[in-house]
């Protein structure tokens, strides 16, 4: 079964730190060119937006995490709230626009 938006993600499932605020999880694969795009566009954001982690994860590495989140194609990105919860998926490129207005979903006002 899928992961779905609520079930959750710790920092041993990802080998990495969550963010302190929201966690920006990539799925990519070598020869992927979406891929590169997206680990720019994710990486600015995570620096922009205090608190906020960029974690990219190797799908072909970590087919374990792939079958459990039911990854079906790179890249796939996933938005956790400081819990690790994941509250918004996506797949394919995105736009900063589109992260940003993501991560107000997963850091409640104020924090």
């Amino acid at each position: 079964m899928p992961a779905a938006e609520g079930s959750a993600l710790f920092a041993a499932d990802l080998g990495a730190p969550l963010g302190p605020r929201a966690t920006l999880v990539q799925f990519s694969s070598a020869f992927c060119q979406p891929c590169r795009a997206t680990r720019r566009v994710l990486g600015e954001v995570a620096g922009m937006v205090d608190g906020v982690a960029h974690v990219e994860i190797d799908a072909e590495s970590r087919l374990d995490l792939v079958r459990r989140l039911d990854v079906l194609r790179t890249p796939t990105i996933l938005v956790l709230d400081a819990e690790g919860r994941v509250v918004r998926r996506a797949s394919g490129a995105p736009r900063k626009a589109d992260v940003i207005a993501a991560l107000g979903q997963a850091i409640p006002e104020g924090v």
